[in-house]
């Protein structure tokens, strides 16, 4: 239960402000036009302002939106006892629910989502006689927001002029693809769906259905509401890449917070940085950016922020890799 003054500041800041709107639509991407130059500032401009955006996708069909959201619902239909089943070495990467904390939240994670082998695992594991059409949908939609995550992550390095360790953390990125249920709370209030966090991944992309929850802290301490669209993805910075790019971009704050008599389904695709160090290129560091962070393990991270030092921390990148 959220206390009154915290909903009036809540109710207060739905109105504005929000979050700029990028047009991210493949068929509209054009290396060579002028228009490119602008829509890689505005991406630049978004994420160094606020650690996210909402791309505007095609690459997602109404068809795919609408049969992934499909597999959510039987997949959360499932009994506990399968459910369970969907376990991992990683924190927060398998399955996540009954919470105290967190009551109304539910969650399954694929690791290795862009990947036939992976969907399959997790797809035998939930349904040993099999699921083709879970299957085909999840790993359709994992690629097609892989693709997202990559044109984003080439306008980064091309706007900083590190292409060429980003293309080294590429061969090194892997998808996790988060399928997340929040229950329909108790009584007319404000519930907490999921409490306020930075993200522990490199990059996350973040797609809503119909029913609203997602908030986003503002520079200025502020609770901005993001309205869901079946043609809207959230691109946001999780901690990992601030880091890598020694502060430029941050890694914003953000929760989900439930209310009325619908439950909510959304998904949470993130990448990590598996086998290798992430460094901070140097080209990123200068007299009015001195080097903030050491080189580090994006899954040791993981581990780290589920310490009791880690998870009292006010910024956990920093007392972990921080100089």
């Amino acid at each position: 239960m959220v206390n009154h003054d915290h909903d009036n500041n809540v109710f207060q800041s739905k109105s504005k402000p929000k979050l700029p709107v990028i047009d991210l639509c493949v068929n509209n991407l054009n290396p060579t036009s002028s228009a490119w130059i602008t829509k890689c500032n505005e991406v630049m401009g978004a994420l160094e302002e606020h650690g996210c955006f909402i791309a505007m996708y095609d690459g997602v069909s109404h068809e795919l939106h609408d049969a992934i959201f499909l597999a959510s619902r039987d997949l959360f239909d499932l009994p506990t006892q399968v459910k369970i089943l969907n376990t991992s070495d990683t924190p927060s990467h398998g399955y996540v629910g009954q919470i105290p904390i967190v009551p109304l939240y539910e969650g399954l994670g694929i690791e290795d989502a862009t990947t036939k082998e992976g969907v399959e695992r997790f797809t035998k594991l939930m349904w040993p006689s099999g699921n083709e059409s879970f299957c085909k949908s999840a790993l359709m939609f994992s690629k097609a927001l892989a693709e997202l995550d990559q044109i984003v992550m080439r306008i980064v390095a091309k706007s900083y002029g590190i292409e060429e360790n980003y293309k080294s953390l590429l061969q090194s990125t892997t998808y996790l693809l988060r399928f997340l249920k929040y229950l329909r709370p108790q009584g007319n209030e404000k519930n907490v769906g999921l409490v306020p966090h930075t993200d522990k991944s490199f990059m996350s992309i973040l797609h809503q259905q119909q029913v609203n929850g997602l908030e986003i802290k503002t520079n200025d301490g502020k609770w901005m509401n993001v309205d869901p669209s079946p043609s809207s993805f959230i691109i946001m910075a999780g901690d990992a890449c601030m880091a890598w790019t020694n502060g430029r971009i941050k890694a914003p704050c953000h929760r989900v917070m439930m209310q009325g008599d619908e439950e909510r389904f959304s998904f949470g695709f993130f990448t990590f940085i598996r086998d290798m160090k992430i460094e901070i290129p140097q080209d990123l560091v200068d007299e009015d950016h001195p080097l903030r962070f050491e080189a580090f393990d994006n899954y040791k991270y993981i581990h780290y922020y589920y310490t009791d030092e880690g998870k009292r921390s006010k910024c956990p990148i920093k007392s972990y890799c921080g100089i």
